[in-house]
């Protein structure tokens, strides 16, 4: 594979409409947003997707969702302790022999980074991995609505249990454009075998990240990444920060309209650096 040689700063925008993008499990499972009222999406859900979309790409995923488990193992624990080559490595007592195996194995964990600190192996290794993902936030406030519903069947039999008319809700985004940043630093990619290949199927999955990721939250067509911005710089350590190349693209709404419903009362716009000008990708 080929070696992954210089930094990458990237960017998503994309939509959502009329679904719950990331439920809050502590507040009712409302879309998440902050204090000033702006959606978020947290960087966890995002990784999430993206290692859903690799797995579906035919890659070796190590954290794998319990639905879309592929190997029949149980837990993270298993899934390391029956990988004969890490079973040796950790008889053998070489932890950076352990991360080495466990990077070349799965994709993800290259990628992302992973601990692998299980009990029944003794093993405490720790991976730092050379993408990094932040909290996606939306452009504008968003405008939480609730829906109630009720159910046509108890859950339980009627003694004891719900009638059928229960009452029940749920939350959604009427409509929020959000925009997601990461980056790709190259010393991290060497410490993991991060190869140009890795990079490429990553803006490959950012490019699709919500196929097969439809639900009752989230149905088809409700989220929709609109462009990808890749920017790739001409050195190791990169020609600017990434806060200055992110804080480049600008999204803004267009004059006259105060309250948006969809992508086209945005104007989304970048500013190039002088030597760094983005690939865009359009979303599928």
């Amino acid at each position: 594979m080929n070696e992954f040689k210089n930094k990458v700063d990237f960017a998503v925008v994309l939509t959502v409409t009329k679904a719950n993008p990331n439920g809050d499990p502590l507040n009712g499972n409302r879309p998440r947003e902050d204090y000033e009222g702006l959606g978020e999406i947290s960087d966890v859900c995002i990784k999430r997707k993206i290692r859903n979309r690799l797995q579906d790409m035919g890659e070796n995923i190590f954290v794998q969702s319990s639905d879309r488990c592929t190997d029949g193992e149980k837990s993270l624990s298993d899934r390391a302790a029956h990988n004969e080559e890490l079973k040796k490595a950790v008889k053998d007592k070489l932890p950076e022999k352990y991360a080495a195996i466990a990077c070349r194995t799965w994709i993800d964990v290259r990628s992302f980074g992973q601990v692998f600190a299980f009990k029944s192996d003794s093993v405490s290794v720790g991976v730092r991995g050379p993408v990094s993902i932040r909290t996606a936030v939306s452009a504008d406030p968003i405008d939480i609505s609730t829906m109630q519903i009720t159910k046509s069947v108890n859950s339980e039999p009627k003694e004891g249990g719900k009638s059928s008319d229960t009452m029940g809700s749920k939350n959604r985004v009427e409509f929020g454009v959000y925009t997601i940043f990461g980056s790709i630093n190259h010393q991290l990619a060497e410490k993991t075998d991060f190869s140009e290949e890795d990079a490429e199927k990553i803006k490959e999955a950012l490019a699709t990240l919500f196929e097969n990721d439809c639900s009752s939250a989230r149905p088809d067509g409700s989220m929709e990444v609109k462009k990808v911005y890749w920017w790739k710089h001409n050195c190791e350590c990169g020609q600017y920060s990434s806060a200055k190349v992110h804080k480049t693209l600008k999204i803004k709404l267009k004059d006259g309209v105060e309250v948006p419903r969809k992508y086209e009362d945005y104007i989304v716009e970048t500013e190039d650096l002088e030597g760094l000008t983005p690939e865009i990708i359009e979303g599928r």
